[in-house]
Order: structure tokens, then C-alpha cells, then sequence
């Protein structure tokens, strides 16, 4: 039960012995002391302790605890999930409106490069077949460019 005594190596040291002086107490006007019986005779209890000695007092009966509060319906726990659980949704929810607002972003601007090209496509098809000098029908003048001796003429 108990653990066997293993011998250390001692160390002198030195040891300062302190003893305290009683103060003596402030005497006072004595009150009367007036003798109360008990309203029974307590019992007396010996206990035997492991060493063999006996420790024979009166019993002292247990202090009893206050009487705990009653329990709350929902653990505090529970509660701490649950609230978890509702920033967890608002969360995904954030993330799931920021998400929609990129893509419908996106959605506006691939919409608006395709309006410039169609609009800048019409702008130069005006500019090709618009009536600009010629009626009708449009000129190219094509000439036979030689190159000799690395140089042009045209």
C-alpha cells in the first residue's frame, strides 16, 4: 500500500529555527458564559489508523452541500453548437451571394465586350459600304511591283 523507502543522500544545511511569540489577547469586558445542554449526547467514534494507533472524538456529522440550482433545459454545450451551426449557415450564405454577384459580374461583362465588338463590327461595315466618293461599286488599283537587285519598283 505504501511505498518503500528508497535512502537519499543527505546535505548539511543550515537551518534557521523561527518560533513565534503568542500576542497576548486585548482584554475586554467578559461577557457571561451561560451552559447550554446538548440536546443529546453525541457519539463517540474510535478510528484505527494504519499504523495502529487509535484516534478515539466525537463523530462530526458531513457538512451537506446546498441544494444545486435546477438544471437548465438545453446544455450550454448544445447551445454552442447550435450557435456555431447558425454562423456556419450565414457564412455559406455570404459566401453563396458573393459567389452569384462574381459570376453575374462576369455575365455583364462578357455582355458588354460583345456590344462593342457588334457595335464597332457595324461601324466599319459603314465605313466600307458607305457611299464615300464611289457609287455603287468599289475601286482597287492593282499594280505589278518588280524587284530587282533587292530593290522595289513599283
Amino acid at each position: 500500500m505504501y511505498p518503500e523507502h528508497t535512502p537519499h543522500a543527505r546535505y548539511e544545511t543550515t537551518v534557521d529555527v523561527h518560533r513565534p511569540t503568542p500576542i497576548a489577547p486585548v482584554v475586554t469586558a467578559p461577557t457571561p458564559l451561560v451552559p447550554v445542554q446538548p440536546g443529546a449526547v453525541p457519539n463517540v467514534a474510535s478510528v484505527v489508523l494504519p499504523d495502529g494507533r487509535v484516534v478515539t472524538g466525537y463523530a462530526i456529522n458531513p457538512v451537506q452541500p446546498e441544494p444545486m440550482a435546477a438544471k437548465p433545459a438545453v446544455s450550454p454545450a448544445a447551445v454552442n453548437v447550435a450557435l456555431g451551426g447558425v454562423g456556419f449557415l450565414a457564412v455559406c450564405g455570404g459566401l453563396l451571394l458573393l459567389t452569384t454577384f462574381i459570376a453575374a459580374l462576369t455575365a455583364l461583362v462578357t455582355q458588354l465586350i460583345t456590344l462593342a465588338a457588334v457595335i464597332f463590327g457595324g461601324w466599319v461595315a459603314v465605313q466600307i459600304f458607305s457611299a464615300g466618293g464611289h457609287r455603287g461599286a468599289t475601286t482597287v488599283n492593282i499594280r505589278k511591283a518588280v524587284i530587282k537587285r533587292n530593290r522595289f519598283y513599283g
